[in-house]
């Protein structure tokens, strides 16, 4: 039988580890304060990797929704022309910082609506975990051209979903199959593609907190008044096992332009 002592201790640790993840802050796309508290698997191969393959000989690079900014400034040498879109208004200015110094020039996207780029303007255009607005890429990209994209599908991390209840993170699908299907009946043609679904694991109650509060559409109405209690349920069962172990949802595509 649990006694008096654990239960005061483990109450006393959820309001611990949530108050500190409420309060931290989160900007552009640094998940620092997760290191060693979230351990999320990486798909069997490198995006960073492929898209750095694709580099050599090209002119001109655009990275959709580039968040901070912090993928696109790890690239080793970047085109001579290299442009960036982000429509988060709070990453805007921690993208200008960052991608600025480096000669890639941003371009605020917040407004929506069609790419701010002329026709066949692009070598290569990047997406990872951005929007992929397939006929607006088609139209950017020089003939021959492509596309390397890595996306987030909608079985990542599904079972948060399950445990609090919510609903699913998409309201339509979103995997290999439908995005494939979606580029070709664009008009483009398929070059590489991949998916894999590698293991996630929540060292504490904080971490979920943080998680959820950094990427609001997992659950899309998430509030620590309203999930309260299945929190502490999912506290109960970190404190008992050591982990909460989801599964994470990658795909990877190559598509070019025709």
């Amino acid at each position: 039988m649990e006694s008096s002592r654990s239960r005061e201790t483990a109450i006393d640790s959820f309001e611990t580890l949530v108050t500190e993840a409420r309060t931290k802050g989160f900007g552009g796309w640094d998940f620092s304060f997760l290191r060693g508290r979230m351990a999320e698997g990486k798909p069997s191969w490198s995006y960073r990797a492929l898209v750095e393959s694709k580099l050599s000989g090209i002119d001109s690079l655009l990275d959709i929704d580039t968040g901070g900014g912090e993928f696109l400034a790890s690239i080793k040498s970047l085109p001579p022309v290299t442009c960036a879109a982000e429509g988060h208004p709070p990453n805007v200015p921690l993208a200008r910082a960052r991608l600025g110094p480096l000669g890639v020039r941003l371009f605020d996207t917040a407004a929506g609506g069609p790419l701010p780029f002329g026709d066949d303007s692009f070598d290569l255009v990047i997406s990872r975990h951005g929007r992929l607005p397939a006929a607006e890429i088609l139209r950017v990209l020089k003939p021959g051209r492509s596309i390397v994209t890595q996306q987030v599908g909608d079985r990542n991390n599904i079972r948060l979903n399950k445990l609090l209840g919510s609903a699913p993170v998409f309201r339509k699908a979103w995997d290999l199959e439908t995005v494939v299907r979606e580029m070709e009946q664009n008009g483009f043609r398929i070059i590489d593609r991949r998916e894999e679904f590698p293991a996630v694991e929540f060292k504490d109650i904080g971490a979920v907190v943080y998680y959820l509060k950094a990427i609001p559409w997992q659950i899309a109405d998430f509030s620590l008044e309203k999930y309260q209690d299945r929190l502490r349920g999912i506290h109960d069962m970190i404190m008992e096992d050591g982990k909460l172990e989801t599964t994470g949802h990658r795909f990877y595509i190559e598509a070019q332009k025709s």
